[in-house]
C-alpha cells in the first residue's frame, strides 16, 4: 500500500471517530428539547400526540369551534358541519 493510500484511510478514520463522538454528545441536548412544543406552533405533544393549544369544542355532527389566546389576541376558528372553515381574529390594546 502507498503512503498516500495509508495516510486517507488514517483520515476517513479519524474524520468517523469524530461523527460518531458528535453525534453521541448532541444526543442528551436533543432528548432535553423533547418535551417541550417550541413557541409559534399551534399544538403541544402529549403521550407522544399532537395536541391542539387551544380550546377546541366539537360537536356531534362533526362542527367544531377552537379560540387559540396569544397574548392580547383571541383567534376564534370554526368549521361547521358541511365543511365551512371561518377563522377571526380580535386584538385588545389596554
Amino acid at each position: 500500500m502507498s503512503k498516500t493510500a495509508i495516510r486517507a484511510l488514517i483520515v476517513g478514520a479519524f474524520a468517523l471517530g469524530a461523527t460518531a463522538a458528535y453525534a453521541a454528545a448532541s444526543a442528551p441536548a436533543q432528548d432535553q428539547q423533547s418535551g417541550q412544543t417550541p413557541k409559534g406552533w399551534n399544538y403541544e405533544i402529549k403521550n407522544g400526540q399532537r395536541v391542539p393549544k387551544g380550546n377546541r369544542v366539537t360537536n356531534p355532527d362533526g362542527s367544531w369551534r377552537e379560540e387559540v389566546r396569544q397574548g392580547n389576541c383571541v383567534t376564534v376558528k370554526e368549521k361547521t358541519a358541511n365543511g365551512e372553515y371561518k377563522e377571526t381574529r380580535q386584538c385588545n390594546h389596554s
